[in-house]
């Protein structure tokens, strides 16, 4: 059975539309998935992402520990983030995350709320020997997020932190609105924007306080249909569209979070390594749709009669009204500028391999 967030009543007091996603009842939309996409890229909207899994890694060995699961470094200060692929041995992807630094011997991995049981069994399975102590506080965490260019200001209001010291993929402990809070400035959107981590019961009170403060400003609920364009516009992979066991970090364009040159060893390094020695034979680029058609998950891609890949994510834009995509093609293919084309109930469109992100003008602070 599907699970509910912590507030979960507020969307049906909002008139959502809630259908499963990932194990949860999730609201899609509250109203046009156009006007809240707009209102993230023009102003500040608000999101419950509370059906995201939290592993928090305790102990001597949690660095020791981190490093030999993730292609990324954990090795880095106390009050920053990352982004990392985890991989099996054969390097398709277990999951993709963000993991925060909260001490010398203390992290918290965020996951995907679909990969939660399935991510939890893979850690669980390589602690071995070392000396760390993991939880899985997902059911107890709620994480509700303000993005937009009006978002530091709204947070302002929520918290006494110094927001300005809080950089790009960086962190802070505080309260907000008199919660006990992890206060990340991270998010899928391309936007400024703050992330804020708060137990499961008092999630319906930072929400509340969050609406109201943000009334000023037109805060608007975003759902997950919008945070899905959103994503899209900038490039973002997503689990299971773009990115599964099937896919390797380097496939995807994720080379950047795996660290190959230091002496680090982490699952599924030597495949990685000898995939970065040989090449891979596709890659994931962006598409842009030239003539009329929507593209979707599982269309197939050709340049002439040849078949050379297949749409992982496709979407009307709503901030550049063209719709654009994001697939694999074979690496001859995959250099921006390439006129391919899409099959779409037995007719072709012509679409052209495009650099990522799509959307360039985001308020996102680096």
């Amino acid at each position: 059975m599907d699970k509910q967030t912590p507030l979960y009543s507020r969307h049906v007091a909002l008139g959502a539309h809630i259908e499963p996603f990932g194990g949860y009842l999730m609201p899609i939309r509250y109203g046009s998935v156009i006007d809240e996409h707009l209102v993230v890229r023009k102003g500040v909207g608000i999101f419950d992402l509370s059906h995201m899994g939290e592993f928090r890694v305790k102990g001597a060995g949690a660095l020791e520990f981190l490093d030999g699961l993730l292609t990324n470094n954990a090795d880095i200060p106390v009050g920053k983030a990352f982004y990392s692929a985890m991989c099996y041995p054969d390097a398709g992807i277990v999951d993709d995350l963000i993991v925060y630094r909260l001490g010398d011997d203390e992290f918290l991995m965020v996951v995907n709320a679909a990969n939660i049981d399935k991510d939890w069994a893979w850690v669980m399975s390589h602690t071995g020997s070392f000396d760390v102590r993991i939880t899985n506080e997902s059911d107890q965490t709620a994480l509700v997020a303000i993005q937009g260019p009006k978002s530091q200001e709204l947070a302002a209001l929520l918290t006494t932190v110094d927001l300005d010291s809080v950089g790009f993929y960086a962190l802070a402990r505080g309260t907000v609105a008199g919660r006990q809070a992890i206060i990340s400035r991270t998010g899928y959107t391309g936007e400024d924007g703050f992330e804020f981590y708060i137990s499961a019961e008092d999630a319906p009170s930072v929400w509340d306080a969050a609406m109201k403060a943000g009334e000023p400003l037109g805060i608007t609920p975003v759902g997950l249909a919008a945070r899905d364009t959103l994503r899209l516009e900038v490039g973002y992979v997503l689990y299971g569209n773009d990115i599964d066991h099937s896919t390797s970090p380097l496939e995807a364009r994720m080379g950047w979070a795996v660290k190959l040159s230091s002496d680090k060893d982490f699952v599924g390094r030597d495949v990685l390594r000898r995939q970065k020695e040989d090449g891979v034979s596709r890659l994931l680029v962006g598409l842009t749709v030239e003539g009329k058609g929507v593209i979707r998950h599982g269309t197939e891609l050709f340049q002439g009669d040849r078949r050379i890949g297949v749409v992982t994510s496709g979407s009307m834009a709503p901030s550049l009204n063209v719709v654009v995509g994001l697939g694999y093609v074979e690496k001859a293919c995959s250099k921006a500028g390439t006129k391919i084309e899409a099959e779409l109930r037995g007719r072709r469109i012509p679409v052209t391999i495009t650099r990522t992100p799509f959307y360039t003008a985001g308020s996102r602070r680096q």
